[in-house]
């Protein structure tokens, strides 16, 4: 069964590629949820206009990403995280969501904390530089301070 995606699939394809895939999948998963429709004689000839849209879409994603990677790159985000008396030693971990999190709430800027490349989480104080990746290959690079918290007396 032809099928013009609607959306990106992942593992099928892009959105406006015209992709053969099993008929069940395309009827009972795909048509219903939007992400295709059947590639009749119409549709294809709307497929030139479709793209032009698509180009444009990508286009002004771009555009935006580089203007968001733009303001964030070299930028740095403080964390403050328990830690054992006299120790670096965190309780816990500061993960991708806490950056995006302080990210967010430090330089008003939303990221999906997917986008942070943070191998392995951050379990000591330490600064640490990250790589935000948007659309495409534009990135920014993010210095993340862990810093222990001051105990309340």
């Amino acid at each position: 069964m032809k099928v013009i995606l609607t959306r990106d699939v992942p593992k099928v394809g892009k959105e406006g590629q015209v992709v053969e895939v099993e008929g069940g999948y395309g009827r009972n998963y795909l048509i219903p949820r939007g992400l295709a429709m059947m590639a009749t004689r119409g549709a294809m000839k709307n497929l030139a206009d479709m793209e032009k849209a698509i180009a444009r879409r990508h286009e002004r994603t771009m555009k935006d990403a580089a203007s968001v990677a733009q303001k964030l790159d070299g930028k740095s985000v403080k964390i403050e995280a328990k830690t054992a008396p006299n120790s670096t030693k965190l309780f816990g971990a500061i993960t991708a969501k806490d950056v995006a999190d302080a990210i967010e709430s430090q330089h008003s800027i939303k990221v999906d904390k997917r986008k942070i490349d943070l191998i392995d989480p951050i379990r000591s104080v330490e600064t640490k530089e990250v790589k935000v990746h948007w659309a495409g290959e534009i990135e920014a690079t993010v210095t993340v301070e862990v810093e222990a918290a001051t105990p309340a007396e």
